[in-house]
C-alpha cells in the first residue's frame, strides 16, 4: 500500500463571484492573515476548483504565477473597496490582466455532430493565466449593484460576498462559519442577562 499524499483543502467558494472568491483566498484564520495562495500549484489548483480553465503546457517561471495572483488579488481588492464607499481607483494594474489575455472563439463539432462555440485562450504569461479572473472582476466593478458586494459583518472576518439571496439580507460570508459564531454569542449574552 502507497502513503497517501495529503491533498490541498478546497479553497473557500462562497462569494458567488469568482472576483470576490479570489479576494477570499487571504482569510483571516485565529487574528491574523492566512494567504492560502502559497506557491504556483496552489494558484493553479484555485483555478480548477473555480472552474477557471488554465493550461500547464506553457509554464510561467517558477513564482510567477503566484506573485501575479497575489498582485491582481491586491489590485482588485483595492478597487472593490473603492467602489463600495464610491470613490475612484486605478484600474491600472487589472488593464494589464485584460491586456494580457486575447481570446477568440472557436467552432467545434461535438462527438454527438452538434456545434458548440469555445472561447480560446492562450496561455503564454501568468497574467494571460489569470486573465478570465480579472475580466470577471472588471464586470463586477462595472455592472454589479454594489450595495449587494458586502463584506461579512463579523468584525474579524475579512472575506467579501455577492449577496444573492431573494431578500438581499445576507449579512455573514456564511452561516456555517461567522453566522454560527454570532447567534451563538448573542445567545450567550440573553444568557447572561
Amino acid at each position: 500500500m502507497s502513503p497517501k499524499r495529503s491533498a490541498k483543502p478546497r479553497a473557500l467558494f462562497l462569494a458567488g463571484h469568482p472576483a470576490l472568491d479570489l479576494l477570499n483566498t487571504l482569510p483571516r484564520v485565529n487574528d491574523r492573515l492566512v494567504d492560502r495562495l502559497q506557491t504556483d500549484e496552489d494558484v493553479l489548483l484555485w483555478l480548477e476548483q473555480a472552474g477557471i480553465p488554465s493550461s500547464t503546457t506553457n509554464k510561467p517561471e517558477p513564482l510567477e504565477l503566484l506573485h501575479a495572483a497575489r498582485a491582481l488579488r491586491d489590485g482588485i481588492r483595492s478597487l472593490v473597496r473603492k467602489r463600495k464607499k464610491g470613490k475612484r481607483g486605478d484600474p491600472s494594474i487589472l488593464n494589464r490582466f485584460l491586456a494580457a489575455g486575447p481570446s477568440y472563439p472557436k467552432l467545434v463539432w461535438n462527438k454527438r455532430n452538434k456545434l458548440k462555440v469555445d472561447i480560446v485562450r492562450p496561455q503564454k504569461t501568468a497574467e494571460a493565466i489569470l486573465a478570465p479572473v480579472a475580466e470577471a472582476a472588471a464586470n463586477l466593478l462595472a455592472t454589479a449593484d454594489f450595495d449587494l458586494v458586502k463584506r461579512c459583518e463579523d468584525e474579524a472576518c475579512v472575506l467579501w460576498f455577492l449577496d444573492q439571496t431573494k431578500s438581499h439580507n445576507r449579512r455573514w460570508c456564511s452561516m456555517e462559519l461567522c453566522g454560527n459564531r454570532h447567534k451563538v454569542a448573542a445567545y450567550r449574552e440573553r444568557l447572561r442577562d
